[in-house]
């Protein structure tokens, strides 16, 4: 996996949560997996198409992603519903678009969309079956979130 196009995901999430809803990130150690079960409580799915082709997932806590919403909305989240399905999915179009300007920049033909929000205990990401799968953890002010890249 290229540095370059990594980054280009990092850099997107820290934007977008940075300046909708103040959050700082502090890295853990990145590893690899195997599996699609994603760590998190809720994940924003992202195909990626072109010179790469693959998947991606932003992956957040309970307590990360309503920490996160409450700051967009400007009021106290304290569940799991519709109205935070729809944020992760906002957010994963926001990330989508920020990685999309940063790859043509980069001089590389690809298209990142949201693809789908997963929520639930150990649900899967959809990544490729059988691939290696970069994730990259991070503690928030608001909870932990991961960046899972497979491509």
């Amino acid at each position: 996996m290229e540095a370059a196009i990594i980054n280009c995901f990092i850099e997107g999430t820290f934007h977008i949560l940075d300046t909708t809803a103040s959050v700082m990130f502090k890295p853990d150690a990145p590893y690899i997996k195997t599996n699609s079960i994603t760590k998190g409580d809720i994940t924003g799915l992202l195909q990626i198409s072109g010179d790469i082709n693959g998947t991606a997932a932003v992956s957040f806590t309970e307590k990360s992603i309503l920490g996160v919403v409450s700051k967009m909305f400007g009021e106290e989240m304290t569940e799991l519903n519709a109205e935070i399905t729809d944020a992760v999915g906002e957010i994963g179009n926001m990330i989508s678009g920020h990685v999309n300007t940063k790859m043509t920049e980069m001089g590389k033909k690809v298209k990142v969309k949201l693809a789908g929000v997963k929520d639930g205990k150990s649900h899967r990401a959809d990544h490729a079956e059988g691939r290696k799968i970069l994730v990259l953890p991070f503690k928030t002010t608001m909870g932990n979130i991961w960046i899972e890249l497979c491509y």
